[in-house]
């Protein structure tokens, strides 16, 4: 069995800023395993711009961005293995304190590995058709927007001309204008909830510069064609999501793409037995972004789905440096008294879930999404009834990912006036109105 300090299960964005972390942060033996033919994940297949604003404080395509981040790897000399599927995850028998982690591919077979530390990075999938439950035949034509990015970017192949679009998440509108941009004809763009699920920037960029028109409280009711797709009837939906009987609409198309959302992969972590949280299906973690198992941590999009591959970065790289501490001794996996972070009153939920203030750093960078659209509001966050924190906001809406930072001084002044047994701060939307259904 060969033993490495740090195993991290995935090579896209995630997973390799948090391999570049580890390393930057003393950890030696650390083996990257991906299932794909190349590093790089989803960001292979993004070939517009837009990446790295943040980081890179310019603006490059998803390949130059993960190429930035694959040559660090590689100068580092950071091992990985390509065409590797991790099958299992599991504590090490008769040392919990490892893990056992088994993996195959076609060079190596069926392979065990042996780690101290395990970093979970394994990104999202799309929502397949199947939950959607759209009547009708099951015809030619019908691709998630995901898979019609990789066969236009990547395979060179147009899934089709005359093109509706269900779902307004980033990727169908990046994808309503990637179309567009290479002769077809994108019809509309389809949204069952009163909002936009992706960016702001993305609807302008995307749907408005050509003039592709983005139907709220719109979804597809009915599939017509046997052999391929002839055209989809779209109707408006009530405030319960119910399609409204009279305002069908028929629309030609040969082609429907779904953007209807996307989900962690965690298939690797239930097995495990990490606590999953309800609203975004990936882990629940605490201010180190490590789960309920010690020694086993997540970031990006396997642990909530970001909208900016920055963001991804920043969280692997603190995943990376406090797998790091973990695997050296020095950092508790808790210490003190749990404090729990809920989302209440408009926001769905937070990253992390839980923390414990004495193993804070100075500050703690809260992410959140909120549920509905929200105009001249704050954001208010408060400790067992106590505020520690307020932030105006001129508009919040779903699409976008927020954050707030917490002063530790703050956390632990406050918690001076709690009753032991009360330890919960809250963050909540005030004093907006609402303008969609959260």
């Amino acid at each position: 069995m060969a033993d490495y300090d740090l195993i991290i299960i995935g090579g896209g964005p995630a997973g390799l800023a948090a391999a570049v972390s580890a390393r930057e942060n003393g950890i030696d033996k650390i083996l990257i395993l991906e299932r794909d033919n190349e590093l790089g994940g989803i960001l292979n297949q993004c070939i517009h711009n837009g990446f790295g604003l943040h980081t890179f404080r310019e603006e490059l395509t998803g390949p130059e961005y993960a190429a930035r981040f694959i040559s660090r790897v590689k100068e580092m000399n950071i091992p990985y293995k390509l065409h590797t599927m991790v099958l299992d995850i599991c504590p090490a028998a008769g040392d919990p304190s490892r893990k056992t982690v088994t993996a195959m591919n076609r060079t190596d077979g069926l392979m065990t590995l042996s780690a101290k530390a395990v970093i979970l990075a394994m990104g999202c999938r799309e929502r397949p058709r199947g939950a959607l439950n759209i009547p009708g035949y099951r015809p030619a034509g019908i691709y998630s927007a995901g898979t019609a990015q990789r066969l236009v970017n990547m395979d060179g192949f147009m899934p089709g001309k005359e093109i509706v679009i269900l779902g307004s998440g980033d990727i169908g509108l990046i994808m309503a204008r990637r179309m567009t941009l290479e002769g077809a004809r994108v019809r509309v763009v389809a949204e069952l909830m009163p909002y936009s699920g992706g960016l702001q920037r993305n609807i302008v960029q995307c749907l408005d510069d050509f003039g592709i028109p983005l139907k709220l409280s719109t979804t597809v009711v009915a599939i017509h064609g046997k052999e391929r797709v002839q055209g989809v009837t779209l109707a408006n939906v009530d405030e319960n999501r119910r399609p409204i009987p009279g305002t069908e609409e028929y629309i030609p198309c040969d082609t429907l793409l779904l953007s209807v959302g996307l989900i962690p992969e965690n298939e690797l972590s239930g097995k495990l037995g990490v606590d999953m949280c309800p609203v975004t299906s990936g882990p629940a973690v605490n201010e180190s972004l490590e789960t309920s198992i010690p020694g086993v941590f997540a970031c990006g999009n396997v642990l909530h789905v970001h909208d900016l591959v920055d963001y991804v970065s920043q969280e692997a790289e603190k995943a990376g440096k406090y797998a790091a501490l973990y695997i050296q001794g020095e950092r508790a996996t808790a210490g003190g008294p749990p404090v729990q972070l809920l989302a209440v009153n408009g926001v769905r939920y937070t990253v992390p879930q839980i923390l414990y203030p004495s193993q804070m750093e100075d500050t703690l960078t809260v992410r959140f999404r909120v549920g509905a659209i929200y105009k001249n509001c704050f954001i208010g966050v408060y400790l067992d009834g106590r505020q520690i924190a307020r932030l105006h906001k001129n508009k919040l809406a779903p699409g976008e990912m927020e954050q707030v930072i917490l002063k530790k001084a703050d956390i632990l002044s406050q918690m001076g006036h709690s009753q032991p047994d009360l330890k919960t701060i809250t963050i909540q939307v005030e004093r907006g109105e609402a303008n969609g259904t959260a």
